[in-house]
């Protein structure tokens, strides 16, 4: 591993301490220092908050954090990219440098004795590997831990005897690893551990340390009304991915740590933890600081200089719009750190992507349910298959006045005109209703179509949701879904879903009963069968035990990641340039392999768009 001392400025130091409550120095915290002495220093500094934890306010707070809010101001944001993208266009262009060539050149050229098959041989020999496990099925403890208990969960770091383990592994199994080991950064634990630690000061409405517990997944959920599974669901919120994700890469059966060995980097920083704290009320130095000193961390650690980044990957576990703030005023919503040149070199996973930027690629929402076996994946759909629907749609949302170009008060109006045949779950401040997931897996397990338009962005959690209930989701903008999770949902989006154009909604007055009414029953059958196969690849399974024969969301990621790091070395090992796209159609070329004109494009237009058509 990546050694993991890096110490701060001493001016930025005294700046962030005076300036900023939240501000973490793990060099010189008390905290930091009783966390190197023994793990005793750990529970005696997080005792005093533990007791907090055990209950968990769940009631809608109407506070911008809530659990269906997404994102900032859109209409700035796509004024600001518009003119950033004229302004900025050979920044977008990313070249190698001098050195750059020189490193890679190391990597790929003839005279490179680690790529000779004598030396590879016997690489190989010392490759790290982790054994497969031999499953022995046993209850598990989810009940919520102890603030202590779930800080160490969070931060441990996978060791060395995790990732040889106790006995070697098969030939078979070492070939199976061939091309696929990742090698993860010791990152020092400002970047991650420390935003465990002080959970409490990730949110100034509410305390997120209960969502840490379990894995990421927080506390567990009871079946008491009979909507879910006994086991495998948890009170999950849609921003834990990072601690998911992480937990799922201690996990991974590929793991090495001799990075000159690894096919790819990951980067284990806690970027949207970290960006929450200081979306609302900081100055821009702030909202960036931790994003530009790992950036610069990264740069000098020697497995950067082998590609200067491209081998990399991390998870941004909010939307991309949160990370990528094209000035520097105070007043404008989130960080830079996608447009940072080092973050433009790595692949970053977020929930939701820019269609117009090509090197972040969206990967699901976190459900309520992270299955700890096939055979619970199995029940749970065929349960869904045998469910009858009453209703022909829902939705589930509130309006969004704010928006002039919204369909989401004529969505609500349309329901409730067909009240017999659309199920509506209004959100409103101070009801709690919409953050209940019994009342929601209800709600989609009774309904053959689920809407799913836009909100505060092109994306929404309860788009997942919906397809883990069976329920076929209706999109009004390629954004929500098409141009995003393609690794995880099928590239002919009409097996598993139903577009109507948005603008026929405003514009036109389309009936959204009439038009699903219209659809053959056998063709419903059909995409409701193909929602369901869906179901193991959009969940993220508890890495404690995982699934055997299905893959999961993070495998799905995983083999992404893998085939486009390996993509990206073909091209510089065959001398081209991997950013001469032009990157304002990635979404095109993604979805179509063209740039060419489409019906679609008035969606994606940056210079038109103030919201959404």
């Amino acid at each position: 591993m990546g050694q993991a001392s890096s110490k701060l400025d001493k001016n930025d130091v005294f700046l962030l301490k005076h300036n900023y409550d939240n501000f973490i120095d793990t060099n010189e915290s008390n905290f930091g220092r009783e966390h190197r002495n023994s793990d005793e220093g750990i529970i005696k500094e997080t005792g005093h908050i533990a007791d907090s934890t055990m209950h968990m306010d769940t009631n809608a707070t109407g506070t911008p954090i809530d659990n269906f809010f997404t994102g900032g101001d859109w209409d700035k944001y796509l004024h600001e990219a518009s003119d950033f993208g004229k302004e900025s266009k050979p920044d977008n262009q990313i070249h190698l440098t001098e050195n750059e060539a020189r490193s890679i050149n190391k990597v790929f050229g003839k005279g490179n004795k680690e790529e000779s098959g004598h030396v590879r041989t016997a690489a190989r020999e010392k490759q790290v590997k982790k054994p497969r496990r031999k499953r022995v099925k046993k209850p598990a403890d989810h009940s919520l831990p102890r603030e202590e208990k779930v800080i160490k969960e969070v931060i441990k770091q996978p060791s060395k005897e995790d990732q040889i383990g106790s006995q070697a592994i098969s030939d078979s199994d070492s070939e199976s690893c061939v091309g696929r080991y990742i090698y993860i950064h010791n990152l020092p634990s400002r970047f991650n551990g420390d935003l465990v630690r002080h959970c409490q000061s990730l949110n100034e409405w509410s305390n997120m340390c209960p969502y840490l517990s379990n894995f990421g997944f927080g506390p567990p959920l009871k079946n008491s009304e009979r909507v879910l599974s006994n086991t495998g669901w948890y009170y999950t919120n849609q921003f834990m991915l990072e601690i998911i994700f992480h937990h799922k890469m201690k996990q991974y059966r590929c793991l090495t740590t001799n990075s000159s060995l690894a096919s790819a980097i990951f980067v284990p920083y806690y970027s949207g933890l970290d960006v929450a704290r200081y979306l609302w009320n900081a100055d821009k130095k702030m909202k960036d600081y931790y994003s530009r000193h790992l950036v610069k961390w990264l740069r000098e650690s020697p497995e950067w200089k082998r590609l200067w980044g491209r081998d990399h990957f991390m998870v941004a576990g909010r939307i991309t719009w949160d990370f990528r703030r094209l000035t520097n005023k105070n007043t404008d919503w989130g960080n830079q750190l996608m447009i940072l040149p080092e973050s433009r070199n790595m692949t970053v996973l977020t929930i939701e992507s820019s269609p117009w930027n090509n090197n972040d690629f969206a990967i699901p929402y976190p459900t309520y349910f992270h299955p700890s076996s096939d055979n619970e994946v199995f029940q749970w759909q065929n349960r869904m298959r045998r469910l009858k629907r009453q209703y022909l749609f829902s939705f589930v949302g509130g309006p969004r006045p704010d928006l002039p170009e919204s369909i989401r008060s004529e969505i609500i109006e349309q329901c409730q005109a067909a009240s017999r045949k659309c199920q509506l779950l209004k959100c409103i401040t101070g009801s709690s209703n919409c953050y209940e997931p019994a009342n929601l897996m209800r709600m989609f397990q009774s309904s053959t179509f689920c809407l799913q338009p836009p909100g505060d962005s092109f994306t929404r959690r309860s788009t997942f949701d919906s397809i883990l209930a069976g329920c076929i989701p209706v999109f009004f903008h390629p954004g929500s879904a098409y141009a995003q999770y393609l690794w995880h949902l099928p590239r002919g989006y009409t097996e598993y879903s139903v577009f109507i154009p948005a603008n026929k909604i405003k514009d036109e007055k389309v009936s959204i009963e009439r038009t699903l009414s219209r659809i053959p029953i056998q063709r419903v059958w059909a995409m409701r069968e193909q929602v369901i196969n869906l179901i193991p690849g959009i969940v993220y399974a508890d890495p404690s035990s995982g699934l055997e024969t299905l893959k999961d969301a993070f495998d799905l990621t995983i083999d992404g990641v893998l085939e486009r790091v390996e993509k990206i070395k073909m091209v510089i090992k065959a001398g081209k340039n991997f950013s001469e796209d032009i990157e304002e159609y990635t979404w095109k070329k993604i979805l179509f392999g063209t740039e060419g004109k489409h019906e679609w494009d008035h969606f994606f237009d940056r210079s038109k768009m103030r919201a959404y058509n």
